[in-house]
């Protein structure tokens, strides 16, 4: 049962207009391009003749999307992530009114704003305050409008001197940034589209850019395409996940749809360095359970994890360890140390080593192990192994942080 506040917020959300509503939204395209022209020659003569449109695959054909529904209301915003060609970019056109889906129901309330291929539109002849007009125009604003957000827009984009540059002279960095901050000043939708917008610049715009992205979707329903896990659970409160065109998941828990997301990227077992030593052997296993093994060891969280290595050097080595998320973002670094607390070396030849990593606090999800020896002398990598081992953390809940600690608090009235 829900408390009165909940159920108040509860009601609220509820209430709140929806913008997006799509059902059994699907879009097919084939592979080929001569069997492409003829199907839509077919298709337009059947549409013609009133000939009801089947809907089965031809030859070549493929779904790009298939039977994907959801609602999105005001003040929402919609992460859309998955592999590329899961099919989020075409979802995404289809929204915008670029291309017609092939079967489904599409309903949208309000303006539409879609920052979709940035800069795709400008005339490279033509220069950055040339364009920005004509962009302007396009979308219904007067030129005293485009005049009086004009400055903003410069300083948005941070090209300063090159305004009066054609285009065509613009890096593709300055060209997205551009498009961005026409898009970002002069656009105020009810529905907002978002597609890979903030790979735009260096860690500066990219913040801006998140700000006025923040400040867009006060007002807006957003769905927001990106391959950046950071900014999607910093940014959305809801996630799908796409897989071949399908809906895999869709979860408030930002953290259980990313780990269903990282969990398509399998990670393969990578060596590299001079030779001059190798990781032999490694086994995995879980001190309060027992389960153990080289991969897919299940630790439940808050358990005690043993790492087993055997490693053989020609020169004296030193060892060392990292985890990885199933997205390659470390989140634990270890340095190798004897009994006194003091660098652990190992002389030439083969060596068994017991690790005790201690009380896993990590995020429910995959996990990867990269080991290395060094030659300490030269400080030059011996070997490193990536992914040569990994584990999944098992926990009631998925959160959105690498390590997720149980805190006691002590509630003191006032």
């Amino acid at each position: 049962m829900l408390n009165t506040e909940e159920q108040n917020l509860h009601d609220q959300t509820d209430n709140r207009e929806v913008l997006v509503r799509v059902e059994n939204v699907s879009k097919k395209f084939c592979r080929s391009l001569k069997k492409s022209l003829w199907y839509g020659v077919q298709d337009i003569g059947s549409e013609m003749m009133g000939i009801k449109y089947k809907h089965e695959l031809r030859p070549d054909e493929f779904w790009s999307v298939k039977d994907v529904s959801f609602e999105l209301r005001r003040g929402e915003c919609l992460g859309l992530i998955g592999r590329n060609g899961a099919g989020k970019s075409t979802l995404l056109r289809i929204l915008n009114g670029l291309i017609k889906p092939d079967r489904g129901r599409i309903e949208i309330n309000g303006q539409v704003g879609g920052l979709i291929a940035l800069g795709a539109g400008f005339n490279p002849i033509l220069t950055g305050r040339e364009n920005i007009y004509v962009n302007g125009s396009i979308l219904g604003l007067s030129k005293a409008e485009i005049d009086a957000k004009f400055e903003e827009i410069i300083d948005f984009a941070e090209i300063g001197e090159f305004i009066d540059a054609p285009v065509q002279t613009y890096s593709s960095g300055m060209n997205v940034r551009l498009g961005f901050a026409v898009a970002a000043v002069l656009i105020q939708p009810d529905v907002l589209l978002l597609d890979e917008v903030l790979a735009v610049g260096d860690i500066g715009f990219t913040i801006k850019c998140l700000n006025a992205m923040r400040h867009l979707s006060n007002k807006s329903a957003v769905i927001f395409v990106s391959h950046s896990m950071q900014y999607v659970s910093s940014f959305c409160n809801r996630v799908m996940v796409m897989k071949e065109g399908q809906n895999l998941i869709e979860s408030s828990i930002i953290g259980e749809a990313i780990d269903v997301y990282l969990s398509l990227f399998p990670v393969d077992e990578n060596i590299a360095g001079s030779g001059e030593a190798s990781i032999v052997s490694v086994w995995l296993r879980c001190q309060e359970t027992g389960e153990n093994g080289i991969h897919g060891v299940k630790v439940p969280h808050g358990t005690s994890l043993i790492l087993e290595v055997e490693i053989q050097s020609h020169l004296e080595s030193q060892l060392w360890m990292q985890i990885d998320t199933q997205g390659f973002v470390p989140v634990m670094a270890s340095r190798i140390l004897d009994e006194g607390n003091n660098p652990l070396f190992f002389s030439p030849g083969r060596h068994k080593i017991k690790l005790n990593l201690g009380k896993i606090e990590f995020n429910a999800g995959q996990y990867s192990i990269i080991l290395g020896l060094v030659d300490p002398l030269r400080r030059v990598s011996l070997c490193r192994h990536q992914g040569i081992a990994s584990f999944q953390v098992i926990s009631d809940t998925v959160e959105w942080g690498y390590v997720v600690r149980h805190l006691v608090a002590e509630s003191v009235g006032i």
